[in-house]
């Protein structure tokens, strides 16, 4: 019988996937705290990354010898740092949308694997989703973001991405009908425009839409831009009584998602 999926969040959307054996890093921003410095139109001089990796450099070096494919859901740098472009092996399988796979081969990445719509990887069927990266003018500037349904053989986790909730997600939802999905909170907001990821309020509905999955928070207290906190995340969801399947993760956290 095949091993349970494993997610751990390393830190705000950074995840390691272990499907089918196989360890898929998702949105790798590996560079210490504040090495991104200061995020445009942003109410503070906080500089990010706000908090540093659970884990030292010894043990991240380690857990990069493991990876078998990384998974790039667009290339904002708290998803697609330059410490990740250093310490990646230039040979390891990068799956991406196609609209970012041609900056990703120039930052010297020998196996970009580009696509549309879905693929198989190994014994996994990945599918791409659309979604909103805030909506109207912020969302111009934002640019295209994308999330992944990585299936196997048993279950099916979706990663939305940075999106708000929208008509999107909830479609990939219908398709797909994931057992798991992963979902970017903290309703990070400018000085201007609305949220550009998931309000507290944007998860609950996740979690009504899909009565049947288990829903997991990422994305949280990593980035100056961020409104809501775990604490306040979870009071909702304990508001709503969706303790049972809606859970905030935490740095270095690891999460056994059964069926």
């Amino acid at each position: 019988k095949l091993k349970k999926m494993k997610l751990q969040l390393w830190r705000n959307a950074t995840l390691l996937l272990n499907i089918d054996e196989l360890n898929i890093l998702i949105d790798p921003m590996l560079g210490e705290k504040g090495s991104l410095g200061q995020f445009p139109m942003v109410d503070n001089e906080l500089l990010n990354p706000l908090v540093d990796l659970p884990f030292g450099e010894e043990e991240l070096q380690e857990k990069l010898k493991t990876i078998d494919a990384v998974a790039v859901t667009h290339l904002h740098p708290d998803h697609w740092d330059p410490k990740a472009i250093e310490l990646l092996d230039k040979n390891v399988p990068i799956i991406c949308p196609e609209i970012i796979s041609k900056q990703i081969s120039e930052a010297g990445f020998k196996n970009v694997i580009a696509f549309n719509d879905t693929i198989q990887f190994k014994n996994i069927e990945i599918s791409l989703t659309d979604g909103h990266h805030g909506t109207g003018e912020i969302e111009e500037q934002m640019g295209v973001v994308h999330g992944f349904v990585f299936k196997n053989a048993e279950q099916s986790v979706y990663i939305v991405g940075d999106s708000i909730w929208c008509e999107e997600v909830e479609q990939a939802i219908k398709k797909h009908q994931p057992e798991h999905i992963v979902v970017a909170g903290g309703a990070a907001t400018f000085v201007v425009g609305d949220p550009i990821v998931m309000t507290s309020h944007d998860i609950i509905k996740v979690c009504e839409t899909s009565p049947n999955s288990k829903i997991w928070v990422t994305h949280l207290e990593s980035v100056s831009h961020a409104k809501e906190d775990r604490k306040f995340i979870k009071e909702k969801i304990k508001e709503n009584h969706l303790e049972e399947r809606c859970f905030v993760l935490n740095d270095g956290e690891e999460a056994e998602l059964g069926v």
